[in-house]
């Protein structure tokens, strides 16, 4: 059978209102319905409910024949085998975790969508050259323990994984703690070594934007990842009375944090609206309506496509914030930091190819949003698969994309693995 023959018996074979179902399903794990109706997903890393979500995974897995496997990161692997066992395989997948008010699609996606074009593939009678297989990274949303992508960082060995060890949650947990509680607690499963080097990857994801939406388009070709940086500021004053103590006498922290925010608003100016900058969080101590702020720690998302931009403004950080005190001090610390990745032309062309051949709208376009494939690219060449996604909301329970949608990106991502698995 002709390649392209294959490809299109596997697209044929992505079952639409399974993928949704499962979608569905696996929402339901951290699940919560807000007052206006909205189904979002709260499903923290290295959590009781991530293991629920990882065990319903397995399940469909082996009943589809995939072998199961986990790593030292605890990214989780489901493998559909080749003819050629020794060949590097062609990666897919996305995560399983969520932000705290997330919604059902981020991350779970992208798994299951790659589940479903594998398990299509396997129907179609197609046993593939390379063998494909399915990743849940660990932690890529950061929404528990921050940065995130730490199970891609740690695979790709862009950072070293006991980097993460002190990284602690709310509650003062600490990362290496909660990652050996998940080993432990699937240890029935079968581990490998931390890393290889794939064919390829791909991965499929809502687009977390509006641009397929308005424009009418079925598809995302993803070009590249901007980069991002992250910094927490911390401005120290001085608690005092707010009815005794005359101004010119306080250390306020948040009138210098204010006024530190105001001048990063200034560095990062830019009349072309490229750049993003946004202060996300925002605590003050002792937090009370009739004392002057003694400490305020806020944070800094950077975000820029070209490494030139993200270099010098974001070095430019701590002195601006130093410059903006007037009575407080301020430390700033870089807590993450991603350089933008360009994808090299393979696997965006073959994603572009097969949506064509599948009469599908495609669009090229950039990721503002960062993900594991940023750190994939460093390794094997890389790509990614949008779909649209209602209004372009995302990290929020209203976030939506239509079973139609979802099959498409499947089917897409079906004749791409197809293709990348077959020499």
């Amino acid at each position: 059978m002709a390649q392209t023959a294959m490809e299109a018996d596997a697209a044929r074979a992505v079952d639409r209102d399974r993928l949704w179902r499962r979608l569905m399903e696996m929402g339901r794990i951290g699940g919560f319905t807000t007052e206006d109706g909205h189904e979002g997903v709260n499903r923290p890393c290295l959590s009781p409910l991530d293991r629920e979500a990882r065990r319903l995974l397995i399940g469909w897995a082996r009943a589809a024949g995939l072998a199961v496997a986990i790593d030292p990161a605890a990214n989780l692997f489901l493998r559909l085998e080749g003819r050629d066992a020794s060949a590097a395989p062609v990666l897919t997948g996305s995560h399983m975790d969520s932000q705290p008010q997330g919604g059902r699609f981020d991350g779970s996606y992208g798994v299951l969508a790659g589940l479903e074009a594998v398990e299509a593939i396997a129907a179609s009678g197609i046993r593939p050259q390379r063998p494909i297989e399915v990743v849940a990274w660990t932690n890529e949303e950061g929404g528990r323990f921050a940065p995130g992508c730490t199970g891609s960082m740690s695979f790709t060995k862009a950072e070293p994984m006991a980097k993460f060890d002190d990284i602690r949650d709310a509650e003062g947990i600490r990362y290496a703690d909660a990652l050996a509680e998940q080993l432990a607690l699937e240890s029935d499963l079968p581990s490998r070594p931390l890393g290889y080097i794939p064919h390829a990857y791909v991965e499929a994801h809502i687009e977390q934007g509006p641009r397929l939406e308005a424009e009418g388009m079925d598809i995302g070709v993803v070009t590249g990842i901007q980069g991002c940086r992250w910094f927490t500021v911390t401005v120290e004053g001085r608690t005092d009375h707010a009815g005794t103590t005359p101004l010119r006498l306080r250390k306020d922290a948040v009138q210098d944090a204010i006024r530190a925010i105001q001048a990063l608003n200034a560095l990062m100016h830019d009349p072309d609206d490229v750049l993003r900058f946004t202060v996300g969080s925002f605590r003050v101590k002792p937090d009370t309506s009739n004392s002057v702020a003694r400490e305020v720690v806020f944070t800094i998302d950077f975000r820029h496509p070209d490494a030139k931009v993200l270099r010098d403004r974001g070095d430019a950080v701590a002195e601006t914030v130093a410059r903006a005190m007037t009575t407080c001090t301020a430390r700033v610390y870089e807590r993450f930091h991603a350089a933008p990745a360009d994808f090299a032309p393979l696997v965006p062309d073959v994603v572009e190819l097969a949506a064509r051949n599948l009469g599908l709208a495609a669009l090229r376009m950039p990721s503002g949003a960062f993900h594991d494939a940023q750190f994939l690219a460093r390794l094997c060449p890389t790509g990614m698969i949008f779909i649209p996604c209602r209004g372009g909301v995302s990290h929020h329970p209203a976030e939506y994309a239509t079973p139609e949608a979802c099959a498409n990106g499947a089917r897409v991502l079906a004749r791409v693995l197809c293709d990348l698995a077959a020499v």
